[in-house]
C-alpha cells in the first residue's frame, strides 16, 4: 500500500480502471480528509458529510471502468462533492415542500392535486359510461341530471309517460352503478 501512495493522480486512475483495489483505497486515504472539508463548510453536519462522502466513493468504484478525469483528480473529486452537496439541498428542499404541503393539506382541508386527478378520471369515466347507454335512456338521463329537469318536463319534452322517464332513468342509474363498481373501489382505497 505504501508504494501506491507514491503513484501520481494519472497512474491512480489508470490503475483504478483496472479494477485495482489498492488505487482506489490510494485515492480514498489521499483524498478524503480534502473532501471531507471541503463539503463540511458548505453543509456542517458530520454523518450527513460522511454519507455524502461515501456514496462519492461507491460511486466511483462502481463506474471506475468510465470514469474520465479531465484535468486533476482532486477538482474532479471536489467537484462531485459539491455536486452531492447540492443535490442534498435539492431533495431537502423538496422534502420540506412535502412536508408543508401536507401540514397546509391538515389544515385546510383542501384539495390536493392527486384527488383533483382522480376526480377528473371518474368524470371522464361516468361520461364515458353515460355515453354508452341506449339512446333514448342517454337522452333522459341527460335530460335529468344534466338539465336538472323533473320527470314530468322531460315527459313532456320527449312526449313520453313520466313513468317511462322514472323508469329509464332508475334504468340507467343501475347499469351505471353496475359498470362503476369496481372503479369506484379501487378509487377510494
Amino acid at each position: 500500500m505504501a508504494l501506491y501512495g507514491n503513484y501520481s493522480d494519472d497512474d491512480l486512475i489508470t490503475l483504478l480502471r483496472q479494477d485495482d483495489i489498492s488505487a482506489f483505497t490510494a485515492i480514498h486515504s489521499r483524498y478524503y480528509k480534502a473532501l471531507y472539508q471541503h463539503a463540511y463548510k458548505r453543509l456542517p453536519d458530520r454523518d450527513t458529510v460522511k454519507d455524502i462522502l461515501q456514496d462519492l466513493f461507491i460511486s466511483i468504484w462502481a463506474q471506475r471502468g468510465s470514469i474520465d478525469v479531465k484535468g486533476s483528480l482532486e477538482a474532479y473529486l471536489c467537484t462531485a462533492v459539491r455536486n452531492k452537496v447540492l443535490n442534498f439541498f435539492k431533495h431537502e428542499k423538496v422534502k420540506s415542500n412535502y412536508i408543508a404541503s401536507l401540514i397546509h393539506f391538515e389544515e385546510t382541508g383542501k384539495c390536493t392535486t392527486d384527488e383533483k386527478l382522480r376526480n377528473k378520471e371518474l368524470i371522464a369515466l361516468v361520461k364515458a359510461e353515460v355515453n354508452s347507454l341506449p339512446p333514448k335512456m342517454k337522452q333522459v338521463f341527460e335530460l335529468s341530471r344534466d338539465s336538472n329537469l323533473s320527470h314530468n318536463e322531460i315527459a313532456e319534452i320527449l312526449d313520453i309517460s313520466p313513468l317511462t322517464v322514472r323508469k329509464q332513468v332508475n334504468n340507467s342509474l343501475k347499469i351505471l352503478r353496475v359498470k362503476l363498481a369496481s372503479y369506484l373501489l379501487t378509487f377510494f382505497l
